[in-house]
């Protein structure tokens, strides 16, 4: 089993909030981690609504479902049982006991309409993603903390992984089960079978739709520009899709967690909500079945390896936000003149560290080009500028631009 470096946030989270709520993909580990939290001093009880039977009876009555069940209670799968988060603000309400509800979600149960905010003030949400690098090889990573440090020193690691082995790891992803299986051929099988479940049953509970048919092939376009502009006019046209049913089936598989896409950064909120967003899969090694993509097609095919390097970052950036020090929200930057940030890190306090993503095993001066933009739009709030690599050295190319081994992301 992995251990999880959120296990700590979430045991904290229990100690002073009477609900909690963790959310996450399907099969990302979820119920193995809720699981592991019991204790001499925690001892919940576990209910599942995988199991049509306690569904039924949960919706049936769910105010006389919750009477009868001893807190603290661990609901699994939550969004299958709607109807149960009104008792619970009920009896919330009625006893604020810290870490009475422990609830799961393989759907964003925010979105539902009938939860709403009937547990506003009451609850707090954890995402757990794919398992990390860091997770994987047992080691919490610190990487956000670090490159935003007052103080920074190029790291000395020691990387003797190739790279066909570093790309292993993206075509790997993150997912437990599929980490675990030992060949290829094994991985790729899981992946068709949770993609195929995850559409024909996950997506029928959260919406009834007419063209389940089509998602399998809408997924597959979006596959192919994963880390471009998510332009719903351009899908349309190309998907044969109207713009109102390619936004509400985007929507479900960004529910679902198959999808998440990347708010794009401005010195203007209200321009934030205006610029489009970029596309990027919750689990490289998802999206690397869905292109058929291998370490022999890289090498065919050179261009595709941009692609995974940059969502694999994100990926990772992304977990890691979950654990970190530092509370940062992740943005890419765009400007008129095509200057781009991959990743834009910032703070509350608009404290910023730009992220530039690359695939190639060595990088010049002209890789900080837009963070040098970067630099110029932010003044004083520019912390640093970061280019991610696929090479072994820790450069400094100025004051404040470095550039880092991938490897750096786990390693530091």
């Amino acid at each position: 089993m992995f251990s999880r470096n959120l296990a700590e946030n979430l045991q904290s989270a229990l100690s002073d909030n009477p609900v909690v709520l963790l959310i996450g993909a399907r099969q990302v580990g979820k119920s193995t981690l809720v699981r592991s939290l019991q204790n001499e001093n925690y001892q919940p009880q576990y209910i599942t609504f995988d199991d049509p039977t306690v569904v039924a009876a949960a919706g049936s009555n769910p105010t006389a479902f919750l009477d009868g069940l001893t807190m603290p209670v661990i609901f699994d799968e939550i969004q299958r049982a709607p109807e149960l988060f009104l008792p619970i603000k009920a009896a919330v309400d009625r006893n604020r006991q810290a870490g009475a509800f422990l609830l799961t979600g393989s759907a964003n149960v925010l979105t539902l309409p009938k939860v709403a905010d009937s547990l506003a003030g009451r609850m707090e949400l954890l995402t757990l993603r794919p398992l990390s690098q860091g997770e994987i090889e047992g080691r919490k990573e610190n990487f956000i903390d670090v490159v935003f440090a007052d103080e920074f020193k190029l790291p000395n690691l020691e990387i003797s992984e190739s790279r066909e082995d570093l790309f292993g790891r993206m075509l790997a992803g993150g997912f437990p089960e599929a980490v675990s299986r030992k060949t290829e051929a094994r991985r790729q099988a899981w992946f068709k079978s949770y993609i195929a479940t995850l559409l024909q049953r996950d997506v029928r509970d959260l919406a009834n739709i007419e063209g389940l048919r089509d998602l399998p092939r809408l997924l597959s376009i979006l596959a192919a520009r994963a880390g471009g502009l998510l332009n719903y006019a351009e899908i349309s046209r190309s998907a044969g899709f109207p713009q109102t049913t390619l936004k509400r089936y985007t929507a479900l598989l960004e529910a679902i967690f198959l999808i998440e896409p990347l708010a794009a950064w401005s010195g203007s909120l209200t321009k934030r909500l205006m610029k489009m967003p970029k596309l990027f899969f919750t689990d490289t090694g998802l999206l690397a079945s869905l292109l058929g993509l291998t370490w022999s097609r890289f090498q065919l095919e050179p261009t595709l390896a941009g692609m995974i390097v940059e969502n694999f970052v994100v990926g990772e950036l992304r977990k890691q936000t979950g654990w970190s020090e530092r509370e940062v929200n992740l943005f890419h930057f765009r400007t008129q003149t095509d200057a781009e940030v991959d990743v834009v890190m910032e703070t509350s306090g608009g404290e910023t560290v730009g992220i530039e993503i690359k695939a190639s095993a060595s990088v010049g001066a002209d890789a900080f080009k837009g963070l040098r933009v970067l630099e110029e739009e932010l003044g004083k709030k520019f912390k640093r500028g970061v280019v991610l690599y696929a090479g072994e050295k820790s450069v400094a190319f100025g004051e404040k631009m470095f550039a880092l081994p991938l490897h750096s992301l786990w390693l530091l």
